[in-house]
Order: structure tokens, then sequence, then C-alpha cells
């Protein structure tokens, strides 16, 4: 086989050129740290490399999530902290004007106190996060969720809830809609509720109520009567028929049952004087403050006056204490939503450390191999260098 000069040149050109493309190789992974540059070096491991890094992406998206969740989820709580403070306060107040030392103008007093308690608590259901957006308005995160219209209050929002995903399949709800915080307060003992009528002339009170059994929901009347000064004064309790449910002879301090509810009653009713027992429903805290803020400025002196206030003082207590607990039962569920948040994170960050080391296992350079396959390269690219110089000489014309 004849070999050409120029062949024997062509080849150690090759030699030295391949040898130098492994050795400018090396020198890049050694400079990235990183065993596969291209696709095609390990097409399976780059594959690999695609579908990890995809992962990461995703779990620092659900951290940043849930560090966004965190701090929605702690202002809400602040928020209701201030609300059952504001709740508190006015139950304090109703306490204190329901007090028989308390004259008509102490009572309009304490009554401007809580009308400011209602402006302060429509601050804070009208709250807007960092961004803008106001945290009690569901999905119209947007609009003003409260507002006065005329007498009463409008709640422009829905009862959406806003989600943010915190992992595959996990999710938490970072907002409560001011629907469920706000307008879910359960009006009475939460069963059902006794007023007074306004028509009453006599000292009669409705105390303490409770349910025995099941309460049979339905609107019911409660009516006093005594036809003569001497006579005993007796009851009746009709039902929306009307049919009589239950009746009997009224002694102060007894209690009136009927149909599941118990009602103890003091003061001495008159004639016709009637109490209206319907199930509860869900009612507003600001129309809750503000018919207590009304009945207190429209306060008189005389018995059957002050027997109307306190009979609207006492159901005021009762539906107060269901707005606060409506109001922790929120915060608790946002307690719960926090800790969840927390253990969350804690597993997404515990996830993130795998994939990092089995990325790390994949791509990562061993520079100890490098380093050896470096040298190796470097002797052989040197060797090809100098055959290919001692080649040269092999020349006829050097022999001429």
């Amino acid at each position: 086989m004849r070999i050409s000069t120029v062949q024997i040149f062509q080849q150690g050109i090759s030699a030295i050129m391949a040898q130098q493309n492994k050795l400018a190789f090396t020198e890049q992974q050694l400079a990235t740290g990183r065993r596969i540059l291209t696709p095609s070096d390990d097409p399976v491991a780059a594959a690999q490399i695609l579908d990890i890094s995809e992962d990461l992406s995703r779990v620092d998206q659900y951290q940043r999530n849930g560090n966004l969740a965190q701090g929605q989820l702690a202002l809400e709580d602040t928020i209701l902290n201030d609300v059952g403070n504001v709740l508190q306060r006015v139950r304090e107040l109703v306490v204190q004007a329901n007090n028989a030392s308390q004259s008509p103008d102490t009572r309009r007093s304490i009554a401007t106190e809580i009308e400011a308690r209602i402006d302060e608590l429509l601050g804070l259901a009208n709250t807007s996060d960092a961004t803008g957006e106001y945290i009690f308005a569901g999905y119209q995160a947007n609009t003003q969720p409260f507002a006065r219209q005329g007498a009463g209050f409008a709640y422009n929002g829905d009862d959406g809830q806003r989600f943010l995903q915190l992992a595959s399949g996990t999710q938490v709800a970072v907002r409560d809609s001011g629907k469920d915080v706000f307008m879910s307060a359960r009006t009475g003992n939460g069963t059902f509720s006794v007023a007074a009528d306004a028509a009453n002339s006599g000292t009669a009170l409705a105390g303490q109520s409770s349910v025995q059994g099941g309460f049979a929901a339905d609107t019911y009347s409660i009516e006093f009567s005594q036809p003569l000064p001497g006579d005993p004064i007796t009851y009746q309790v009709l039902d929306s028929s009307p049919a009589v449910v239950a009746s009997g002879t009224y002694n102060e301090g007894d209690n009136i049952d009927f149909a599941g509810a118990s009602i103890a009653f003091s003061g001495t009713p008159a004639d016709g004087d009637s109490f209206a027992v319907a199930p509860s429903v869900k009612q507003d805290v600001f129309s809750l403050l503000q018919g207590i803020a009304d009945d207190l400025n429209a306060s008189g002196s005389s018995p059957a006056e002050l027997a109307a206030l306190n009979n609207a003082m006492g159901g005021a207590l009762n539906e107060l204490d269901q707005a606060v607990d409506n109001i922790l039962q929120v915060r608790a569920d946002v307690g719960v939503r926090l800790n969840h948040v927390d253990s969350q994170l804690d597993i997404n960050e515990s996830f993130n450390l795998q994939l990092q080391e089995t990325l790390s296992g994949v791509q990562d350079l061993d520079y100890a191999e490098a380093i050896s396959r470096f040298n190796l390269e470097l002797t052989a690219l040197q060797a090809a260098q100098q055959a290919y110089v001692r080649m040269q000489e092999l020349s006829l014309f050097n022999s001429l």
C-alpha cells in the first residue's frame, strides 16, 4: 500500500485536531463544572436533567406561592384579631349601658362610641393588601366590599375564595369573603331568637334561652294575658298556623318551654304583651351594632321603656356572642391554613434538596476524573504534535 506524503501530513494534522477537541471539551467541563455540555453528550442524562430542572422550577414557584400565602393569611389573622377586639369593646359598652344606673343621656354617649366603632369596623372590613386588593371582597378584589347604603350596609363583593397552589394537587385558601366573615353571625342564641313586641307596656324580660333536644323551627308568639288586675297572669304559645303549642300560668323566674325551646322570663308582663320567637338567621355585624346604637339613642326612663331597652340589650349580647364566635371560627380556620402552609413549605424544601442532589449526580462533573483525563489528553496532544514534527523529517527532499 502506498501512502503519499500529503496523506501522512493530513493524518498527523487530524490526530492533532482530534486531541485538541478532546482537550477543549475537558477544559470546558472543568470551567463549567458540568459533565454534560450539550444533549448529544448523553441524550438520556440530558432528558433527565430537563425533567429535574422543570420540577425544580415548579417547586420554586410553589415556595413563592407559599411565602405569599403566609403573608396573606398573617394579614387576615391580624385584621380578624382587631375585629374581635372591636366586638368585645362593643359588648363591654352594651353591658355598661344595660346597667340600671345609666340615664338616657349617658346611654346616648355610649351610642356615640358604638357608632365610632362601626366606622372602625368598616375600615377593617375594607382592608387592602400591599397590591391594593381588598382581602374581604371575594373574587371582586378591586371593588370596595362594604359601604353604607341609606340606613343599612351593602356588600359589593362575592363569596369567592382566592387559592394558591402549594404543591401538585395541594391548594390553600388565602382569603375569606366578607360574606363569611361579616355577614354570617347568627341572630339570637344561634338556634332561635326572642324579641319583645314594640307595643309591650309591662316589665317582662326574656332572659337566658336554651335548646332542649331539637328545636322545631317555626315562628312562635308568646302571649301574656291578665283580664283583671287580681287575676293570675297566664300565657299561651302560638305557632304560625296559629295553633296553641303550650300554655300555663306565668310565675316570675320560671322558664317557658315549648317545641324544644326554653326561655327564662322575669318581671311582670302586662295584659296583651307578647314576645316573638323565630329561627335564627344570618345578619351582618354592622347592622347589629347600628341597631344597638339606635336602641340606646331612643331609650327612655319609664319602666316600660327600660324593660324594652333591657330586652333589646339582652338580645344584643347574645348576638354579639354569636358574632365573636363566628370571628373566632374564621380565625381558627386561618390558623389551620397557616400551619398547612408552614408544613408544605418544609416538605417542598426537602423535596427541593432531593431534586438538587439528584440533579447534581446526573450533571455535575467528577473533578478528580476530569483532571486526570485532562492530563492524559494533554500528554496525547503533545505526543501527536511531536509525531507530526518527526513525520515532517521523513520527506525524500531531506536526503537530496
